[in-house]
């Protein structure tokens, strides 16, 4: 649960400053979802996007894409009409898969929350802005670095759930290694569930517990409303280069058999899992997304389903993944591009970095990964808030520093009001020439909302900093969470449907044997 304070600290007193921040974040006015007033950014001319799209179809057809395991999808894809070699190896004709995803994935869905208020629409002009997603570590100032429990789980889904600017609950938000790892799906789909009424995304590690993150939903929304309408996600990563994993296959299946989305994500370190040029990695990794998609229609057409994209660069001296530079910028722009052309929605990697630490690498390397996928025009933003160490850590701090961040990107996604009011000719009209604008009465109407304040940011002077203890960033997005987590409260859950709940996971974690992982 909270941690100790940072030792050695003094407690800052309350200023009015903080005050009204505080007023401000017990109510926030934000939207269920983003909508992006502002166009995508367009990188590559058609004969550009043509050529990747050529390419991947090369690779599909040519190389060909295994699936290991899983005959019922070697079955669909042979039935489509690829030809299916020794090995699982499949060779899909050119323009066979992107036929597929085309006659049948809808461009645009919406993703529904336990409260209909917070329901979201995953494609077209809309962002969704989801947590870090799966890492075994959890960090913060109080009590260091040291491996996930489902104690920090459920503070995460508790941040997450206060957090005005994440529009989403997220999936596995860290791993509680306190839990059997057979068993550990369970207690974190029921506290999205019961913690939060935001949407959120099931397990992916086997098909018989993605079966169980449905099966929980349909407990609370009802399986003819699950049936006919997408209430969860599962994220679902190819074993790059150009493999799937039958339980991998499996879990595609799974979730598009249920009308639920599969979100397929290839996971390319350029130079390990593809090659090191750009364009050669990011024909791979939409020649791989479009096979998942096409895979999930041949087993449910029509069902939802969310074109991934994790496409990073590594330092070739080291062998380590790095973030927040250029090059994956450039393929989110191209791939944000292709997933238009294809018409389905796009997921990309938010604020990403290797930085082991909330610091200033952590900061630039976020905001270099976080720009470039919101203007390539994302619709499903993963790892928006708390990734650490190239996401071996969930962190509290950089957690409540993110979402900080993500609040920008709601008023630039407004763009450029262009009203009477945006012009503001009455106030040039009431100062005239020479005189500042301070005590106007178009200031006044719009002081509270003119510019984005960030919570977190200090901008006293430096006396009064340091007469209130000299904190940085971290020190009060530490002393942030804390706050937040007390003033936590749950929200509200028909006694009924949690019994039904928590007996179905009684029931299942019965039947089975804890399992070490």
């Amino acid at each position: 649960m909270t941690g100790p304070d940072t030792p050695g600290r003094p407690r800052p007193r309350t200023t009015a400053r903080e005050a009204r921040r505080a007023e401000r974040a017990r109510a926030p006015t934000a939207p269920a979802y983003l909508t992006r007033r502002i166009p995508p950014y367009a990188l590559l001319e058609p004969s550009g996007l043509e050529s990747i799209e050529r390419h991947a179809d090369q690779l599909l057809e040519e190389i060909g894409l295994e699936i290991r395991g899983d005959e019922v999808a070697l079955a669909l894809w042979r039935d489509a009409g690829a030809t299916v070699r020794a090995g699982g190896r499949v060779h899909v004709p050119a323009g066979l898969a992107r036929a597929i995803v085309q006659r049948s994935a809808p461009a645009q869905f919406t993703q529904h929350a336990r409260n209909p208020a917070r329901s979201v629409e995953i494609g077209g002009p809309h962002t969704v802005f989801a947590p870090a997603y799966g890492s075994p570590f959890v960090t913060d100032l109080g009590r260091g670095r040291r491996y996930g429990t489902l104690a920090d789980f459920e503070n995460f889904v508790r941040l997450a759930y206060l957090a005005p600017w994440l529009h989403h609950s997220g999936g596995t938000v860290c791993e509680p290694v306190d839990v059997p790892v057979n068993k550990r799906h369970l207690d974190m789909v029921y506290a999205h569930l019961r913690l939060s009424d935001k949407p959120l995304m099931g397990s992916v590690t086997t098909a018989g517990r993605a079966a169980d993150s449905i099966e929980l939903c349909r407990l609370a929304f009802g399986a003819e409303f699950v049936d006919r309408h997408c209430v969860i996600l599962g994220n679902v990563n190819v074993n790059s280069p150009l493999v799937l994993d039958g339980e991998a296959s499996r879990v595609i299946r799974t979730y598009a058999a249920a009308n639920q989305a599969p979100v397929c994500v290839p996971f390319i370190l350029g130079g390990a899992m593809g090659p090191v040029t750009t364009a050669g990695a990011l024909a791979q990794c939409f020649a791989e997304a479009m096979f998942c998609v096409a895979l999930g229609q041949l087993e449910r057409p029509g069902s939802p389903a969310i074109l991934g994209n994790f496409l990073s660069s590594m330092s070739l001296r080291s062998g380590a993944p790095t973030f927040g530079t250029p090059e994956p910028a450039l393929a989110y722009f191209a791939i944000g591009q292709l997933a238009r052309r294809l018409g389905v929605p796009l997921r990309c990697g938010g604020n990403l970095c290797a930085s082991k630490a909330a610091d200033a690498q952590a900061a630039s390397e976020s905001a270099n990964s976080l720009w470039p996928a919101f203007l390539g025009g994302a619709n499903f933003v993963l790892h928006a808030a708390g990734w650490l160490e190239a996401g071996l850590a969930m962190s509290y701090e950089k957690f409540v520093m993110d979402v900080d961040q993500l609040g920008a990107f709601h008023t630039l996604a407004r763009g450029l009001a262009l009203d009477e009011n945006g012009f503001g000719l009455a106030a040039f009209r009431e100062i005239g020439p020479g005189k500042h604008y301070l005590g106007s009465a178009h200031t006044l109407a719009n002081y509270q909302s003119a510019f984005y304040d960030f919570e977190l940011a200090d901008n006293t002077p430096y006396e009064q900093w340091s007469a209130e203890g000299s904190l940085d960033q971290t020190q009060r997005a530490h002393a942030r969470w804390q706050a937040q987590l007390a003033s936590y409260e749950p929200p509200a859950l028909d006694p009924a449907i949690d019994a039904a709940l928590r007996d179905f996971i009684a029931q299942r974690k019965s039947s089975m044997p804890d399992e070490i992982g």
